[in-house]
């Protein structure tokens, strides 16, 4: 049977994509920018464990999406000359799968389970001796003929990649010899970022326009390179193929993204927050009926951005605005007597 070109498309598109990404990240630690304190602790467990032969200690990494817990994982495997295995939480539906998964592991390879706080509790349990014991204890058949057996695993490493560590059960975050977290990038680290995956995009781009980009990509790699590509587009379509600092802010313009990273979503909960509920505190289930948005989408997405920006605050009640919510949204101050004053 012919199979339709139209619906081959999205396929075609996101390996496109996908392979982009690959082209960007980098291959070692040497060209891997940022996470200091993270990097030195991996180089240090992968050097050890190479001198001794080992298989490299189970590693977490933690913290919002787009910060390069996948990159991470890919360049570990490269230093310790291992092959790396890759999977997702929301796949292993069963301990079938997981069991299919270990049992075809090499000695010393690697296992990365991105979003592994959402595979189900009851799979998660054969991670345990796994991880500890390097075996897996299965169930055959049911009934009176049930019985365990118990297969032996190659030493391998568990490197799991999560943005909600409390998600993740205590038995099995304490199997982990490593818990690390990656956080946000600084502007100067995104704009080296950027001028780097412009060489690898070839096009020529400036620091102050790499500068620019950077500071608006709320201190995430992903975003800085979506905004980037984004830009060399719109230079080639616009801008005669030239990445001018007058392309990059018209194209950020047209993407509604202003100089402090704020989305058109994020400007709607500020406005929302001020003219509708006087600041707070009002609950973001309000919120997201008032804006048309799903509440799961501002509280992951929106949300912690606008925290650690420190235009909006928790408080027992509800979120409020704080000081430089209400400036910007235009005003000065809030209304006399408003709590969100803090």
């Amino acid at each position: 049977m012919t199979q339709d070109p139209k619906s081959s498309a999205p396929q075609r598109l996101n390996a496109r994509n996908e392979i982009a990404d690959r082209s960007l990240r980098p291959a070692d630690f040497a060209d891997f920018v940022g996470q200091d304190r993270t990097v030195e602790r991996l180089k240090i467990m992968a050097g050890a464990a190479r001198k001794r032969g080992e298989a490299l200690g189970h590693v977490l990494l933690s913290g919002p999406p787009g910060l390069g817990k996948t990159t991470i994982a890919m360049i570990l495997g490269q230093e310790m000359g291992s092959n790396i295995r890759v999977t997702s939480g929301p796949v292993i539906e069963k301990a079938g799968d997981l069991a299919g998964l270990l049992t075809s592991l090499e000695p010393r390879d690697i296992l990365f389970i991105d979003e592994i706080h959402r595979v189900p509790r009851a799979v998660e349990e054969y991670l345990y001796s796994a991880m500890e014991d390097f075996r897996i204890d299965i169930m055959i058949d049911q009934g009176p003929n049930a019985r365990s057996v118990s297969l032996k695993l190659p030493p391998f490493t568990l490197v799991g990649a999560t943005t909600r560590t409390g998600l993740l059960s205590a038995p099995l975050r304490s199997r982990f010899v490593l818990q690390t977290r990656l956080d946000y990038y600084s502007k100067v680290n995104l704009a080296q970022i950027v001028a780097r995956n412009a060489s690898l995009l070839s096009f020529e781009i400036d620091g102050t326009c790499a500068g620019e980009i950077a500071g608006r990509a709320r201190g995430t790699p992903r975003i800085a390179n979506n905004l980037l590509r984004f830009v060399r587009d719109f230079a080639q379509q616009r801008g005669e193929g030239r990445v001018s600092m007058d392309a990059v802010r018209e194209a950020l313009q047209m993407l509604e993204i202003d100089t402090d990273g704020l989305d058109e979503m994020d400007r709607k909960i500020l406005v929302c927050m001020a003219q509708n509920y006087g600041g707070g505190p009002v609950g973001f289930g309000t919120v997201a009926v008032a804006v048309g948005e799903d509440l799961q989408t501002i509280e992951e997405v929106h949300e912690p951005y606008l925290i650690a920006e420190g235009y909006i605050q928790r408080t027992a009640q509800g979120r409020v605005l704080t000081n430089s919510g209400w400036q910007k949204v235009g005003l000065a101050h809030a209304p006399t007597g408003d709590n969100s004053q803090i």
